[in-house]
């Protein structure tokens, strides 16, 4: 089953959104992991196979780029001051719907959801990723 693991920067309202289109889904500060720095939570999230979901791009792009093997990662690039609960939800639906017509899964990519609704998705590990796009996601 694929398993959502929602950051402690976006609403925990995601997690029922999530489990709504029968996904299974969990918020980071219900797990007892508040606070955590990123460096910590992927570990976490790549041992029990969590596809992390964040606003928080640079940290988590340069963490994953440097995984052999990670579950997938998706990143919603909201604008302030639209980057809290209703808009974090309309482009968290956006990926889910993306996720869904996907043939594939998530396996070492990663999955922008940029603030217009444009959905980009690109592979992402140790193996596969541009530098440059860490600093512009235009690229």
């Amino acid at each position: 089953m694929d398993r959502f693991l929602i950051d402690e920067c976006l609403s925990g309202e995601l997690v029922a959104a999530a489990k709504a289109r029968g996904y299974d889904a969990a918020y980071v500060p219900h797990l007892g992991k508040a606070g955590w720095q990123d460096w910590n939570l992927v570990p976490f999230a790549v041992d029990n196979d969590y596809i992390v979901v964040t606003l928080n791009r640079r940290d988590f792009l340069r963490l994953h780029a440097g995984l052999e093997l990670h579950p997938g990662l998706v990143i919603l690039i909201a604008q302030a001051p639209d980057n809290r609960g209703p808009h974090q939800a309309e482009l968290f639906a956006k990926a889910l719907d993306a996720y869904a017509a996907m043939n594939t899964d998530l396996v070492n990519k990663v999955m922008e959801v940029h603030a217009d609704g444009n959905v980009h998705i690109r592979d992402w590990n140790a193996a596969d990723h541009d530098a440059g796009h860490i600093d512009n996601p235009k690229r």
